[in-house]
């Protein structure tokens, strides 16, 4: 925990909250009024704020964070920070009063002392880790960036040279350097900085990227995150950036070991986390993937207990279409992981798709001799999805073509 934060008080204005946080290279801030505590303005608030003048005060766009007490335990407040997509949250004490800032650095640092990571036997990096996705060449230009802000918000993206090799990292605050360069000089010079843009991406690059081989225990990444101050790791295999692992799937992990999973059939206990879609995402989709989710999760829970369903959403940037992969990773209370992933347009189509393979591959792992008898003892009747919505239920049923459900 960080006993010292920056703070602002609240009628700080708006650009005084961003030279501090550019400055300390942080995304979030507490604000206080009168020493209490009112809530903490966020790079994201003030991002998506589309119109504010330069002396919009900071109290006028400060979000509420979860109340962190210094009792609470470990995976509750990894779960709350994931589920709030803040990277740190206030300490309080029992008069509200600001004890410090708690943030996934700090949990990510403690993670060698739990023994989920411990144990012999414990997750790999493949494990835990995504699709790299994207990579880009230190000869684009930063210009090329902008196509991937989405998937720059998320993690840093791996650098390579020609020949494909990993040389560097480069992250949102490394492409901001470029964006918030003060413009100064002649009408020559102006002239020059509307192609600042046209930067080489090695220029501007961290080198060398922070980087793990194929094999290394997740406690290894936690320990390299930490050592090196970083957010994320690059998982090399032959020199090529493959995977990448980040706070977030180790916390994601963490969560999924603390929690006791679903009880017959039910999957009241199950963590879902969806990253890649961002605040702008029409509720009604949202909705529509809600519903999938819990259909499809209600399938799995036939065979198996799960207790974390990971979702990750990855445009295809280079695709005519605008194609997005969904990679989906299934943990369960057995210690087993499965995997799928499914590239296409139709972004419901694509998720159903996915569960509909998670619970395959779930029901095959329970009919095989190391899964003898664990499908007894759950309770059939709860399998079925119930929805209050038809008009959802027509949709999902349409998009997998299963018509003839029972």
């Amino acid at each position: 925990m960080t006993g010292r934060p920056a703070t602002l008080p609240h009628d700080a204005p708006i650009t005084k909250a961003l030279g501090v946080m550019r400055s300390r290279r942080i995304h979030e801030i507490p604000v206080l009024r009168n020493s209490r505590l009112i809530g903490m303005v966020t790079i994201d608030s003030i991002a998506r704020r589309g119109r504010w003048s330069l002396a919009t005060k900071v109290e006028h766009l400060v979000v509420l964070p979860p109340l962190i007490l210094p009792t609470t335990p470990f995976s509750e407040l990894a779960e709350q920070l994931l589920a709030t997509g803040l990277h740190g949250a206030p300490v309080v004490g029992h008069r509200g009063e600001l004890l410090g800032i708690i943030g996934r650095s700090d949990l990510i640092a403690a993670m060698p002392g739990l023994g989920v990571f411990r144990a012999a036997g414990g997750p790999t990096v493949e494990q835990v880790a995504r699709s790299a996705g994207e990579v880009v060449r230190e000869d684009d230009q930063c210009r090329n960036l902008l196509n991937h802000l989405r998937l720059l918000e998320d993690h840093p993206l791996p650098v390579v040279d020609r020949k494909g090799r990993v040389v560097g990292a480069v992250g949102l605050s490394d492409l901001s350097e470029v964006l918030w360069r003060p413009t100064v000089g002649g009408k020559r010079d102006a002239r020059a900085n509307r192609s600042a843009l046209e930067v080489k991406v090695g220029s501007i690059m961290r080198s060398p990227a922070v980087t793990l081989p194929l094999g290394a225990t997740a406690l290894e990444a936690a320990r390299v995150m930490t050592r090196e101050k970083v957010s994320s790791v690059f998982v090399l295999e032959d020199g090529a950036p493959t995977r990448i692992v980040g706070q977030a799937d180790l916390l994601s992990f963490a969560i999924s070991r603390a929690r006791p999973g679903s009880v017959r059939g039910g999957i009241e206990n199950v963590y879902v986390e969806i990253t890649g879609l961002r605040g702008s995402v029409d509720p009604g989709l949202l909705a529509e993937i809600d519903g999938g989710v819990a259909k499809g999760l209600r399938r799995i829970a036939r065979y198996v207990h799960p207790t974390l369903l990971t979702l990750h959403f990855a445009p295809q940037g280079t695709h005519r279409t605008n194609d997005l992969t969904v990679e989906a990773r299934l943990f369960t209370e057995q210690g087993r992981i499965f995997y799928a992933s499914h590239t296409g347009w139709n972004l419901m189509a694509g998720v159903v798709g996915l569960l509909d393979d998670l619970s395959a591959q779930a029901r095959r792992a329970s009919e095989s001799p190391r899964g003898k008898g664990r499908r007894r003892g759950l309770s059939p009747e709860m399998d079925e999805a119930t929805f209050e919505d038809p008009d959802l239920e027509a949709k999902l049923r349409a998009v997998s073509g299963d018509d003839d459900e029972s």
